[in-house]
């Protein structure tokens, strides 16, 4: 693969909510289903992220996966400002994709808050994948799949934040 297709995707979107308030949606995983744009997101636990070390899980289902959990490894946080973390697959109910517990892949998810103003914050989602193996890399396109997801998770956590 070229290093283009070794480059990470992002989404932005400006949201009418401070980043403190879109901070502290994201910092508690049990949110993120309501907020998930991709519909795979079943429950997130109940505690609230604090700072890198921390691992938080996700109860998630696909029709390619079935029904799985991911224990998220917080790589980044910075209080209003980040949150990033490396999901690793915890259980699988399919035979075939219990092969990838406990396996690092490469991948993290990060979410970028700047605030503009007392009212309305940049927002910024991103994917990377770069370091993820060739397969992986493949299977969600270098990240494009996720795309649409992101978008639609942008537009909810603006929702969510406004209620």
């Amino acid at each position: 693969m070229s290093d283009h297709s070794r480059q990470p995707v992002s989404v932005s979107a400006t949201m009418t909510a401070p980043a403190d308030r879109l901070f502290a949606i994201l910092a508690l995983p049990a949110n993120h289903p309501r907020i998930d744009g991709s519909g795979m997101l079943v429950e997130g636990s109940e505690l609230k992220i604090s700072g890198v070390g921390d691992v938080f899980t996700m109860t998630m289902h696909n029709a390619e996966m079935g029904d799985y959990e991911i224990a998220n490894h917080v790589v980044g946080y910075e209080v209003d400002r980040l949150i990033a973390w490396e999901p690793v697959l915890k259980a699988a109910s399919r035979l075939e994709d219990q092969a990838g517990i406990g396996v690092r892949n490469g991948v993290r998810w990060i979410y970028e808050l700047r605030t503009l103003d007392r009212r309305s914050t940049l927002v910024n989602e991103t994917y990377d994948c770069t370091d993820a193996p060739d397969w992986l890399r493949q299977a969600v396109k270098n990240g494009a799949r996720w795309v649409d997801s992101m978008t639609a998770t942008l537009a909810k956590l603006n929702e969510f934040a406004e209620d």
